[in-house]
């Protein structure tokens, strides 16, 4: 059981995150990358470093967090969202590829940093791994009790298939343009995406034909009083 108190702990601490992914990403976008401590954006967001490193293990990791901002629980609360009528697949890789071609400001900058420092790039591919277990969950809310296992496998295969396709949005171009090693994205995001993530479909479909309890599981759920 939750209580106030702990409730309370809780937003001190999301607050606490959130000041310091957003700290890190300006002092990023204003001296560039290479040039921010750990120090720096511990006192930016008003900190101690020992408090810093209790939510971050690099100043990479909370700049990329700055700019995905959650994007793995967001993402399985849209593929809950959808309607029962929806197939799974579809929720899925919407779900994704909305929540991951949604870069407004300081997100679009912040996409175009990491485009263009190798560190930040790795440590974004990286963190495609943290969707896995929410997924997993809502998967498994779709297929029933006995679709467990299935919804494991479905994530994980989710979380490369998103890897791959970031991969190759920000693959070195064959020639990097006039000596700079910048990186060019391959296409439209949204594109890559599906492209990527297409290949599950199938996958996708034969758990929902393997476990048709689901269908009515959300009608179940709303006939409670």
């Amino acid at each position: 059981m939750t209580t106030g108190h702990d409730g309370l702990r809780e937003r001190k601490k999301q607050a606490t995150r959130e000041a310091l992914r957003g700290a890190a990403l300006r002092l990023a976008l204003e001296h560039g990358s290479g040039n921010v401590r750990v120090e720096d954006i511990a006192a930016a967001a008003g900190v101690s470093p020992r408090t810093y490193n209790n939510y971050f293990s690099s100043r990479e990791q909370a700049i990329v967090a700055a700019v995905t901002a959650e994007r793995e629980t967001s993402v399985a609360a849209a593929v809950a969202a959808q309607p029962a009528g929806v197939r799974l697949a579809e929720a899925v890789i919407e779900s994704i590829v909305d929540r991951y071609t949604d870069a407004g400001e300081p997100t679009r900058d912040g996409v175009l940093l990491i485009t263009t420092h190798p560190g930040l790039r790795e440590t974004f591919l990286a963190g495609t791994s943290v969707i896995e277990h929410p997924l997993a969950e809502v998967i498994a809310a779709r297929l029933g009790a006995s679709g467990g296992p299935t919804a494991r496998v479905l994530a994980a295969s989710v979380a490369a298939a998103l890897r791959v396709g970031l991969e190759r949005w920000l693959q070195p171009p064959a020639v990097p343009s006039a000596g700079t090693g910048l990186v060019t994205p391959a296409g439209p995001l949204a594109d890559v995406l599906r492209t990527a993530l297409a290949p599950l479909e199938p996958a996708f479909d034969a758990a929902e034909r393997s476990h048709p309890v689901s269908e009515s599981a959300p009608a179940a759920a709303n006939s409670r009083p």
